[in-house]
């Protein structure tokens, strides 16, 4: 078993010792859903435990080799004599286990990034330059390369919202679905949303511009049968479809039965385009799956991730991009 160790200094300030953090976030990134505790934690003074007794831990729990990393900027003291002696110890009293020592944090180009990151943080940037630098670091984490242009915005725009870059594999698009989203917003068209969280983060502003609104019937909606089992967000998206026929687009965020209410009431003519992104355990993937196979117009992703403000990304993309080509 192979087991790494990060070793820092330590402060007496408790809050500074965070270096459990970046334990779990590393252990994540190389050993994603493992529960083991393959990442661990040590520090030079003034926290628990000590990097001695750390290393003995881990050969103590089974470990045949251990990767030591110096969690330091430089090549201090600590990291060329303190450290590397606390490691011959170890070496003496555990002679069948393997001790790798790795260098420091030292000189990295993603250095000098971060510290401008810092920098722009401190200055107070503008919310665009802010939304413009997220969406460069979206670019260079994530490789949008096999994505067609036309879904990119709307990509970007979902893992900027949720700093979730797993949705770049889970995101399902019908080949017309930008296109007819744009076209519903340019022509003037309303959109009809499950929840009110969809309509309040929806650009009024952008839409406004083409003369659409946005509609939500789930407050003016209610079931008078007792037999009647269906949610008030379904009947929303019910009424919204037979008292309107102006709807363009429909976005559902937050019920998996208003997206499947929306899928049985829409059909391939009528051109409507539907952001169906519920989240949650029971019918959300299958009512997404089911949306995935339809001839209309639509995107969504099919997993049990999504949501409102997934959603709101959704549409809020096709807004911009139909600004940007005005």
């Amino acid at each position: 078993m192979e087991l790494i160790l990060l070793a820092g200094h330590g402060s007496p300030k408790k809050d500074a010792n965070s270096l459990e953090l970046i334990a779990k976030m590393l252990h994540e990134k190389i050993h994603p859903q493992c529960t083991e505790q393959c990442v661990r934690v040590s520090y030079m003074e003034f926290a628990e435990p000590g990097i001695p007794q750390a290393i003995d831990n881990c050969v103590n729990d089974g470990a045949e080799k251990v990767i030591i990393h110096p969690y330091f900027l430089s090549s201090g003291v600590h990291v060329t004599k303190d450290i590397p002696e606390m490691i011959d110890a170890a070496r003496k009293r555990h002679p069948d286990c393997e001790f790798v020592y790795t260098e420091p944090l030292g000189f990295h180009n993603k250095m000098a990034e971060l510290v401008l990151e810092r920098i722009n943080a401190a200055s107070g940037l503008r919310p665009q330059e802010i939304e413009d630098r997220s969406f460069e670091i979206i670019a260079d984490e994530a490789d949008l390369s096999d994505v067609p242009d036309e879904q990119k915005p709307v990509m970007k725009r979902v893992i900027h919202t949720t700093a979730d870059f797993e949705f770049k594999s889970s995101l399902e698009f019908h080949p017309d679905a930008v296109k007819a989203g744009i076209e519903a917003i340019k022509a003037g068209k309303d959109i009809l949303t499950d929840v009110e969280m969809v309509k309040t983060g929806i650009n009024k502003k952008l839409l406004d511009k083409w003369g659409g609104k946005v509609i939500c019937n789930i407050n003016s909606v209610e079931s008078t049968d007792d037999k009647d089992k269906r949610t008030r967000s379904e009947l929303g998206i019910e009424k919204g479809l037979k008292e309107n026929d102006n709807i363009g687009i429909i976005a559902i965020g937050n019920a998996p039965t208003a997206l499947l209410k929306a899928i049985d009431l829409v059909n391939s003519e009528s051109n409507i385009t539907v952001v169906g992104v519920p989240v949650g355990f029971v019918k959300a993937i299958e009512s997404k799956t089911l949306l995935a196979k339809q001839q209309f117009p639509y995107i969504t992703n099919i997993s049990r991730k999504g949501g409102s403000t997934v959603a709101v990304a959704i549409v809020n993309a096709l807004l911009k991009m139909a600004d940007e080509q005005s």
